[in-house]
């Protein structure tokens, strides 16, 4: 799932794609790099990000969504409103993704279930300009397996379907520093819910720490170790910044290994 934010806020590639025709540009060259998936999304939800309206977002992502779908993209919108799922959907997007679990919005299980789409679930806590404060658990693993498992619950008493959910145990929402090497640590338990896993630790503050390198476009190293280490433990959807390069990750690392091409989405 090859990352592309309209935004001017996000906290790697904020402003670099902030115009349609930039973004426009970039996501064909990451279908040319091998994006099975483009998450287009046009609100960032970094740390203490201020939320926009839906209107400012759909004016953001909707170009974008039409011109890429066109070019034969599969698209998922990155999206936490009800409205903008739905004008995403009619503009060509098949995928949505909720960093919220389908929560900040009542009107967006109705949408997703009443368009019958596949949709990611992941687990935060509070919203972007409070999800660090909430950065406390009992027992970091068991509690977000727990919480994530609800959501999948609210998700299917809202008639979306099982075969369409996606889980995303958050990493870097609600989740900080070494917990996030923890959840990563425990990623094979999240399988026990049913679903395909997405992970998304692509260039995050985690891989920083834990790297030595406080600028997150220097963190491709971390970002692939990461990510193969995810797909080790069972992730089927890596979201990244860095499409070529994980790709080309992926494709050794089967060699060395002998796993099937299918054992995990090259995104």
């Amino acid at each position: 799932m090859g990352i592309l934010n309209v935004t001017p806020d996000s906290f790697s590639d904020g402003r670099r794609f902030a115009s349609a025709v930039d973004a426009i540009v970039a996501g064909r060259a990451l279908m040319r790099a091998g994006a099975d998936i483009l998450d287009i999304g046009g609100e960032s939800t970094r740390p203490n990000a201020k939320p926009v309206s839906p209107d400012e977002e759909m004016g953001r992502i909707l170009p974008v969504i039409e011109a890429l779908a066109k070019d034969g993209a599969v698209i998922s919108a990155d999206t936490r409103n009800a409205a903008t799922m739905l004008a995403a959907l009619e503009s060509g997007a098949r995928i949505i993704n909720d960093v919220s679990g389908l929560r900040h919005d009542a009107a967006a299980a109705v949408v997703v279930a009443g368009q019958k789409c596949p949709v990611v679930l992941m687990h935060m806590r509070g919203s972007p300009m409070t999800m660090n404060c909430q950065a406390h658990y009992a027992n970091l693993v068991r509690d977000v397996l727990g919480e994530l498992a609800g959501i999948r619950a609210s998700a299917l008493a809202a008639g979306i379907l099982p075969e369409a959910i996606v889980l995303d145990p958050g990493f870097g929402f609600a989740k900080i520093g070494g917990q996030n090497i923890e959840l990563l640590r425990a990623l094979k338990g999240f399988s026990a819910l049913g679903h395909p896993l997405l992970v998304g630790v692509s260039r995050k503050s985690f891989v920083g720490a834990a790297s030595g390198e406080p600028d997150a476009d220097r963190r491709l190293p971390g970002s692939l170790a990461a990510a193969i280490f995810a797909v080790t433990r069972g992730a089927s959807i890596l979201r990244v910044h860095d499409v070529r390069e994980t790709v080309q990750a992926l494709k050794m690392w089967r060699a060395l290994t002998g796993a099937p091409a299918g054992s995990a989405k090259e995104v």
